[in-house]
């Protein structure tokens, strides 16, 4: 007698119903426990932690910041392959998918084994998944094989497309339940009592009229919450409430330091306007954002500390794990200006952009001086510690080299002939952007109308008018900073510490 044989397409079907019973009893376990023991999310979180920089740029330059969005789908066609394979190596034996469960199963409890953000309840998250993706796979096994047994087939091939459909809804609902089980921290009414304190900082100098040009086509100075750039590792924006934050300054200290929220806010609240900028930006890339936050003076809190002789870096780490590096000599800058920010625009901080508490470093990248979700700060040395990006190849000190980018024309652009506005930003935080300058075909370099200065940590806008025949023209700026620095025409990638470049527009006249 033959032995039962399950049809390749049922088969296949039946592998990839068991992925999706795991991935969605994984996402609901880690809901009700922890949600950073999703196991998806975790192996995800791993990718990104074991990717070479070179790929991070690839991922950060062509997919913007969908970066995250593309892993997560790519993990799940991956995924969904192995699933079908794992069928199709099953079509008369379950043993060969129900050993390619358990290794998926073990790769997905390492993965969240060694988060740092995951406590041992955790742990639980991973175990579900395992053996709720096992045990699909073995019973859709048993009963594909029992239709291909049974004379007549009618009911039991009923009973396989019941179960099987049955399986696939319940997989979507875990899944959906465990992703609003993760939401369920109510950062929202946090965040209302945080928005009672903003008032209280000194606030900012006020933008001065004539601070950007936004009508020519470039952006507005202050950028909207919504709009401002978010690059980052995490895959899963962790959910703090105010009231369970907690910050350690430790190290080589002279006292060790203990701070609440509350205890935070109770010291003097201040409103500085920054531009940040990531180290990933190309030259001409849109990875650069001004707000006015709100929140502590840094500088004032590590003098309380007393920093000892020695020390020259701050190593401060995220809630979920990220670490990063911020030169000493930069944070203890009298008129420097990092913050342990609070509040963005006048609002509590997003999720996105590091609620309840982020720092922000003028002039430095966010990779080495923009902590999002801090929870310690130890006083220590490079040679002691080495941050997340520094581990993967980035320069140490990331200091915000001068650049300026052409927004309009946008390339490629068809414009009418005549006079031709051509508008743009440039930026140099913490030494000022002097002058900018643009050429049009190669021509001579005239210098175009800067926007007003806000400070010297934050972008200025510039603008300045050709009179065009008909035809394809070419654009390039350059800026020049306060220190006399002329922006390079020399292009360098953005590993290690940042691109360089003129940036350059090509549009048509018609």
């Amino acid at each position: 007698m033959d032995t039962p044989r399950i049809p390749a397409a049922v088969a296949a079907l039946i592998g990839l119903l068991a992925v999706l019973a795991a991935l969605g009893a994984g996402h609901l376990a880690a809901g009700l426990l922890e949600p950073n023991a999703s196991p998806y999310l975790a192996v995800g979180n791993a990718a990104i932690d074991l990717t070479p920089a070179v790929v991070k740029d690839f991922a950060v330059r062509t997919f913007g910041t969908a970066d995250k969005l593309v892993l997560l789908l790519g993990m799940a066609v991956v995924l969904a392959g192995l699933g079908a394979l794992a069928g199709l190596l099953s079509r008369t034996r379950p043993l060969p998918g129900q050993v390619l469960a358990v290794a998926l199963g073990v790769l997905g409890g390492l993965a969240v084994y060694t988060r740092p953000d995951v406590g041992q309840l955790g742990l639980l998250a991973p175990a579900v998944s395992l053996f709720a993706g096992l045990g699909v796979f073995s019973w859709l096994h048993g009963r594909a094989l029992a239709v291909r047994a049974a004379e007549p087939a009618t009911e039991a091939r009923r009973r396989f497309l019941l179960g099987s459909v049955a399986i696939a809804a319940g997989a979507g609902l875990s899944g959906l339940a465990g992703q609003l089980l993760g939401r369920r921290v109510d950062v929202a009414a946090s965040q209302d009592a945080v928005a009672a304190v903003l008032p209280r900082a000194a606030k900012a100098p006020a933008i001065p009229p004539g601070a950007d040009f936004a009508a020519d086509g470039t952006p507005s100075f202050l950028t909207r919450n919504a709009d401002f750039y978010r690059i980052d590792t995490a895959l899963s924006v962790p959910r703090l409430r105010a009231e369970d934050w907690q910050l350690r300054v430790h190290g080589m200290v002279e006292r060790e330091l203990r701070l609440s929220f509350d205890d935070l806010v109770k010291r003097p609240l201040v409103e500085r306007t920054i531009t940040l900028t990531c180290v990933s930006n190309e030259v001409g890339g849109p990875y650069v954002s001004t707000a006015t936050f709100t929140g502590v003076d840094l500088r004032e809190l590590l003098l309380e500390a007393g920093v000892r002789p020695g020390a020259d870096q701050l190593a401060t780490t995220s809630s979920d794990g990220w670490t990063c590096g911020t030169p000493l000599s930069v944070l203890l800058e009298p008129d420097r200006g990092a913050l342990l920010a609070i509040g963005m625009n006048g609002e509590p901080l997003p999720a996105e952009h590091g609620f309840p508490v982020r720092m922000v470093t003028p002039g430095l990248y966010g990779y080495v001086g923009a902590t999002k979700w801090i929870t310690e700060a130890e006083v220590t040395t490079f040679a002691a510690f080495s941050p997340y990006w520094i581990r993967r190849g980035w320069g140490k000190l990331g200091p915000i080299k001068t650049q300026s980018r052409v927004d309009k024309p946008a390339g490629f652009a068809r414009v009418p002939a005549g006079r031709v506005v051509v508008a743009g930003t440039a930026w140099a935080q913490h030494t000022g952007v002097s002058t900018v300058e643009v050429r049009m075909d190669k021509g001579p370099w005239r210098e175009a109308t800067l926007s007003s200065e806000s400070n010297v940590d934050t972008w200025r806008m510039w603008r300045i008018e050709f009179d065009l025949a008909p035809g394809g023209h070419n654009v390039e700026c350059r800026a020049t900073d306060r220190s006399g620095y002329v922006q390079t025409a020399e292009r360098a990638e953005v590993l290690p510490d940042g691109a360089t470049g003129w940036h350059s527009i090509f549009f048509t006249v018609t």
